[in-house]
């Protein structure tokens, strides 16, 4: 009954195992962490498509993080052991030093004990193959906050850093319920980048190669300007400040963003985000 509380697997396993270790419970501790490590080793090339997104936010609003933990079922992303390590995960990501990268959370200790261990132990009582999939943190080194929004699916989860001219403008309610409005948006619009500058050459000259063909049979004169719009389109379609906002198209998300900034009483503006999700 010990081992069984400290491990969290079930009797039978914690009878053999302990059987196999001589009775000696930290060695079978062990021996039930091998199971795991054999469990992964041995579904290593198996698909994790289902799990969950994690988020936690400083007190403050000045220190947030996302990150997903994948599995192969959804079965085994809903179950209790599954997403009591989802809660974990995000203690260890506000624990990490480093801002971003799966690799990361798995060397990060608390109480003594590593992420990767924890991930071990779960593997060996759900029988998948379990990993961390994304992290990322925001830490905030000038005014604003850090607003996050996790879809009710917890498949899905965005994180936007929000810059203001000065603290009382990052504690406006009403700034906040805007940003808020914006991560929703995120979430479901799925922008490519926050402007234009965030995407890469490769994708615009991609962008522009389909466009040339389109147009190919239009007239030599004007094919340029063509494609010159619809490589504007593209932008306001795909970059997040130039977006119409999904709850007023009348405006875009940049000028949403600008208005409750000076209706706080400063100035606001989105500085990053990130969108995460598993599946």
């Amino acid at each position: 009954m010990k081992l069984r509380k400290t491990s969290g697997q079930g009797m039978m396993d914690c009878k053999k195992a302990l059987a196999e270790a001589g009775g000696d419970i930290d060695q079978a501790m062990e021996i039930l962490r091998k199971k795991g490590m054999a469990t992964l080793a041995k579904r290593a090339g198996r698909d994790t498509t289902e799990g969950r997104v994690v988020s936690k936010t400083s007190d403050d609003g000045r220190v947030a993080v996302m990150a997903t933990l994948c599995c192969e079922t959804d079965f085994v992303s809903k179950s209790d052991d599954f997403i009591a390590t989802t809660k974990t995960l995000a203690d260890y990501a506000m624990a990490c030093q480093q801002d971003e990268g799966p690799e990361n959370i798995l060397e990060t200790t608390v109480d003594g004990k590593k992420f990767s261990e924890c991930l071990t132990d779960l593997v060996s009582k759900i029988g998948e193959k379990t990993e961390v999939g994304d992290y990322v943190k925001y830490s905030l080194d000038s005014p604003g906050f850090v607003s996050v929004y996790l879809h009710f699916n917890n498949k899905v989860a965005t994180m936007i850093h929000l810059e203001t001219s000065d603290d009382t403008v990052a504690s406006s309610d009403t700034l906040k319920q805007v940003i808020g409005e914006v991560a929703m948006h995120v979430t479901a619009m799925k922008p490519l980048a926050l402007d234009k500058d965030g995407i890469n050459a490769e994708t615009i000259e991609r962008e522009k190669a389909i466009f040339a063909e389109q147009v190919k049979n239009k007239p030599e004169n004007i094919i340029e300007k063509i494609i010159e719009g619809k490589i504007k389109k593209f932008f306001a379609e795909n970059c997040l400040l130039d977006q119409k906002f999904v709850k007023d198209d009348s405006k875009t998300v940049a000028q949403v963003v600008a208005d409750a900034g000076k209706q706080a009483g400063g100035e606001a503006k989105i500085k990053r985000f990130i969108r995460l999700g598993v599946g």
